[in-house]
């Protein structure tokens, strides 16, 4: 078939790739404009736009489509029969999902309803939830709002974090818009309605439907007084963002595992004795301050304490230092039992 491709993130370079090598015809892409990043701050395209280059595919890269009447004039003289579209970052108007025959298709990072809107993986984490998934929906004027076509599940490791679970997620979004294509194509062209029912596709249900929001400064803020599970997966949802402080300097916190002693056949072999040295009885209090080191553990971190059980710090970032774990950060913190993240 002719794609039309829209994608901006590395998220979205498999997808790419994959309908690339499944045979299809790729007319172009669309990407958002290239910004400045990196400590240089130069111009850098996104990583979609960078790879349709490689690929020698041709770029358009409207700053807001909506407001781009030519753009998309010329984008439907493309000819595509489909438009598939994966972490764009701008919503489509009528007069775009109308331009191709066979529709516009959306790899979309979760279970709708489940996580509608930008960030789904991250909420996935920070919400706790035990899977995940991928859904190929067919898109419309609402946000995420389209019917699903293909549907695929995974779990959710507790130690996973949000890069990795990305990963994971963008392979298997690939999988199954390669998987789609060929439904889409045989269903033929016609009225939206006649097509999607051709399709069997499964209407979305506004029950059990939420919504990811997008995150704000204050987010990443790590506040001990939370439990020890909050905290992990605001470290773990937020990765590499999560950040509280050290003798006045701020600590970037990259791995932690919750020490609760229900979770240790989650946790890695090493730290599970110390979720049994270390977890809390039920009504069991704390004895010291949440955010106050109670451990040293060799080779493994800091134990740290919360509102709850402890939390490991198994790897964090200081202020003008690279990202150390284990004995490694423990040696450059110079941390002692009693010391106090999060405060001056």
């Amino acid at each position: 078939m002719r794609i039309l491709f829209w994608g901006t993130p590395a998220y979205a370079v498999p997808s790419l790739n994959g309908l690339v090598t499944a045979g299809h015809q790729l007319v172009g892409v669309v990407s958002q404009p290239d910004r400045r990043r990196g400590r240089g701050k130069e111009l850098m395209p996104s990583p979609v736009k960078a790879r349709a280059l490689e690929l020698g595919i041709p770029v358009f890269t409207p700053e807001r489509i909506r407001k781009e009447p030519e753009c998309q004039q010329h984008l439907a003289e493309l000819g595509a029969d489909v438009y598939v579209v994966v972490a764009f970052g701008q919503i489509l108007p009528p007069e775009v999902l109308e331009q191709p025959p066979l529709g516009c298709w959306n790899g979309h990072g979760s279970l709708l309803p489940r996580w509608r809107g930008a960030g789904p993986i991250q909420w996935s984490l920070l919400e706790g939830d035990a899977e995940t998934g991928v859904g190929i929906m067919a898109m419309e004027e609402g946000l995420d709002t389209g019917p699903v076509l293909l549907e695929r599940s995974i779990p959710i490791g507790l130690l996973e974090n949000a890069r990795h679970l990305a990963d994971r997620l963008a392979q298997l979004t690939a999988d199954l818009l390669v998987d789609a294509m060929p439904l889409i194509e045989a269903a033929g062209v016609g009225p939206l309605e006649e097509r999607l029912s051709r399709l069997r596709v499964r209407q979305q249900s506004e029950d059990g439907m939420t919504y990811a929001r997008m995150l704000s400064k204050d987010d990443f803020q790590i506040d001990w007084n939370h439990s020890a599970l909050a905290i992990h997966r605001q470290v773990m949802g937020l990765y590499p963002g999560a950040t509280s402080s050290w003798q006045g300097k701020r600590l970037k916190l990259l791995a932690t595992e919750p020490l609760v002693k229900r979770l240790s056949d989650q946790l890695s072999p090493e730290v599970a004795p110390l979720a049994e040295r270390w977890g809390l009885q039920p009504g069991e209090t704390p004895r010291e301050p949440p955010g106050t080191v109670l451990a040293l553990a060799p080779e493994l971190g800091l134990v740290v304490s919360t509102r709850g059980c402890p939390v490991l710090l198994r790897e964090a970032q200081l202020e003008g230092k690279g990202a150390s774990q284990g004995q490694q950060l423990l040696q450059q913190l110079g941390a002692r039992v009693g010391d106090r993240l999060g405060s001056a």
